[in-house]
Order: structure tokens, then C-alpha cells, then sequence
């Protein structure tokens, strides 16, 4: 899939566990685990707002575009 999750490097640059960002976005550890490592179909605009404004970062910060090569 061209598009990559970078919420891991996000929590890293954050000193944010994934415990401690799920509690402040009131997701469980499951669904962001499954964003964290990409194997996410979708993700709410909502979710996308308070993950961003609990890592204090841009949604480009966390998800990138990489385009295939043919």
C-alpha cells in the first residue's frame, strides 16, 4: 500500500508510549497497534485530530504517501 503509517517514529520523537497515547486518545491498545503498524484499512478524521493533537504534530507527520513503482 503507497500509504505509511509513521505513528511509531511520532511516539518516539514524543517519548509516548503506545499505552499512554491510547489513553489519551480513548482508543484501545488493539486499534492502535493495528494503525501503528499499518495494517489499518481506514482511520476516522476524528481520530486522525486526537492523535495529532496529542503528539502535538500534523497529519503528514504521521502518514506519508510513497509512490509504487511500476
Amino acid at each position: 500500500m503507497p500509504i505509511i503509517v509513521n505513528l511509531d517514529v511520532m511516539m518516539a520523537k514524543r517519548k509516548m508510549s503506545l499505552n499512554e497515547l491510547s489513553e489519551k486518545v480513548e482508543l484501545t491498545l488493539s486499534n492502535l497497534s493495528i494503525l501503528k503498524t499499518g495494517k489499518a484499512k481506514a482511520i476516522r478524521f476524528s481520530t486522525l485530530e486526537s492523535i495529532c493533537k496529542a503528539l502535538d504534530c500534523q497529519p503528514a507527520d504521521i502518514l506519508e504517501y510513497v509512490e509504487q513503482k511500476k
